[in-house]
């Protein structure tokens, strides 16, 4: 049974142990693994590098798609084999690490990594650990829940490593549709423009005399975290669908929206579930990565075609999508992430793009990468290659965090991962925030008036009114810009004494 998955005879003799195919990565080695977002990264191999590393200290230069599952940047990390890591990451041990400088952690646009390749702007990995759900006859590889970086990686790396994942159904081949593109400066347009095109072929096209070893496998994605909306997160779906229903209404938007992009998370998550209470229909999706919302749209009728880069679902949604493949087969598609996220086709097919904040400032710039300006969380993913093409960009937060002690909406970010000038939309619990066309001091009145929490709103409002009459064209007091910031880390709260916020109120 295991052989059949390997349908190119030649390479059934490279059939080895995880421990046998880790020999061939190398202390110093940039090695690229498959993963995007804690879906269809290599299992076994990682944790055997990470166990024999124990014993044989080494490091590794690793680059993925996006996050990987199972708990492996943390062993990773914890074996100490990590030198540096690029280009997006979610694990809580690996980001201590990085923010106490022991891993050299590279933020990337996820559409660049692979262009920085191509160009030899970064350096080409050594081997590449691909998790597959078959070899084809050429001896091609047929990824499993994710493309990410796998197929370039591939196609660049001197030895490959396949793992083949026996749990996932083989009749997750020909979801994919592997496009690579040709150099630049003589490269053609990209031919996608609709959102169910497909414009290459069902797995990644490599020689198969560059696979060192095959190791078999037999272990489940992580599931994900996804919850279910609360109270917050339903009401900042209730203010993004009441917008989009204007947009309808005065014309600016077709009937059907146009193609949505979502990021990763809880609030994305049950902004798209809020979709399912609203009149719209005939969805269709170009994004990232496919979560639960996707699938229970498709089921409601609401969602036609959705196309990304892979597929994380929670535990619930999880075996309802992968024992009925058949029923979604016609509706999916997964493509490598630097064309999931090209900004090429952002712009073309007039994309929709909603996405996470830490924070926001009044004046539209936001941050979604550091805790208090330093402190990297995960990293700014695919958002910023949506924000600045998209049709309309809009990004979500809850307005209060830890409860009430963090404003969402600052005078000014610690961090800039998105200007003012990619911003569209913001939207918390409170109401959102339509952007477009306002000058700075406009924007500030309408964040303030809609989107920061009471709590917070004399205050913002107190130190704006101040900033305005020193002056400038983006008014700012700099001796008080990041004093909220610094009264939660020096007080545990950015709340001044309520007293003087009662008084402001009055």
């Amino acid at each position: 049974m295991q052989l059949d998955r390997i349908r190119h005879t030649g390479l059934h003799q490279k059939i080895m142990s995880a421990e046998q195919a880790s020999e061939f990565i190398k202390d110093g080695m940039t090695v690229g693994m498959s993963g995007f977002t804690r879906a269809g990264e290599a299992k076994a191999v990682p944790r055997a590098l990470a166990e024999r590393v124990k014993n044989n200290p080494m490091k590794i230069n690793l680059m993925t798609g996006a996050s990987l599952g199972n708990d492996l940047d943390k062993l990773l990390t914890e074996s100490g084999a990590l030198a540096r890591r690029m280009p997006f990451q979610v694990d809580s041990t690996l980001r201590k690490a990085i923010n106490n400088g022991d891993v050299m952690f590279i933020d990337q646009h996820l559409s660049e990594t692979v262009e920085l390749l191509r160009n030899h702007q970064l350096t080409m990995p050594d081997i590449a650990v691909i998790e597959a759900v078959a070899i084809t006859e050429e001896g091609h590889i047929v990824p499993t829940t994710s493309v990410g970086n796998s197929a370039s990686f591939s196609i660049f790396a001197k030895q490959v490593i396949v793992e083949i994942n026996m749990l996932h159904s083989p009749k997750l081949e020909g979801l994919h549709d592997i496009y690579i593109p040709s150099y630049r400066p003589v490269r053609q347009p990209i031919p996608l423009t609709k959102v169910d095109d497909r414009i290459g072929s069902t797995a990644i096209p490599i020689d198969p005399a560059k696979i060192v070893g095959i190791v078999f496998t037999n272990q489940s994605d992580s599931f994900s975290t996804v919850t279910d909306p609360d109270e917050e997160t339903a009401a900042i779906a209730h203010h993004l669908v009441n917008f989009f229903e204007q947009e309808v209404e005065q014309e600016r938007l077709p009937s059907n929206l146009g193609p949505l992009q979502a990021g990763i998370g809880n609030i994305a998550n049950a902004v798209m579930m809020g979709l399912l209470e609203s009149d719209f229909k005939d969805l269709t999706m170009y994004s990232e990565v496919l979560q639960d919302s996707t699938f229970d749209l498709i089921d409601a009728g609401k969602l036609n075609f959705a196309s990304g880069c892979s597929i994380i679902l929670s535990e619930r949604c999880n075996a309802q999508v992968f024992n009925n493949l058949d029923k979604y087969r016609d509706k999916l598609i997964l493509r490598p992430q630097e064309i999931s996220n090209h900004p090429e086709i952002v712009r073309r097919l007039g994309i929709i793009s909603i996405n996470t904040a830490l924070e926001f400032d009044i004046y539209g710039n936001v941050n979604s990468t550091h805790v208090c300006g330093t402190k990297m969380m995960n990293g700014i993913g695919g958002s910023g290659d949506f924000a600045r093409n998209a049709n309309i960009s809009v990004f979500v937060t809850k307005s209060i965090a830890k409860n009430g002690a963090i404003s969402s909406v600052v005078p000014m970010v610690s961090h800039v991962d998105h200007t003012e000038h990619d911003v569209d939309i913001l939207v918390t619990e409170q109401g959102y925030a339509d952007l477009r066309g306002l000058a700075p001091r406009e924007r500030a009145v309408q964040i303030i008036k809609y989107c920061v929490h009471p709590d917070y709103r004399a205050a913002m409002l107190d130190y704006f009114e101040r900033a305005c009459q020193r002056g400038g064209h983006t008014p700012h007091l700099l001796e008080e810009a990041f004093s909220w910031h610094i009264r939660l880390e020096t007080q545990g709260s950015m709340q001044k004494d309520q007293s003087v916020i009662r008084s402001l109120s009055a």
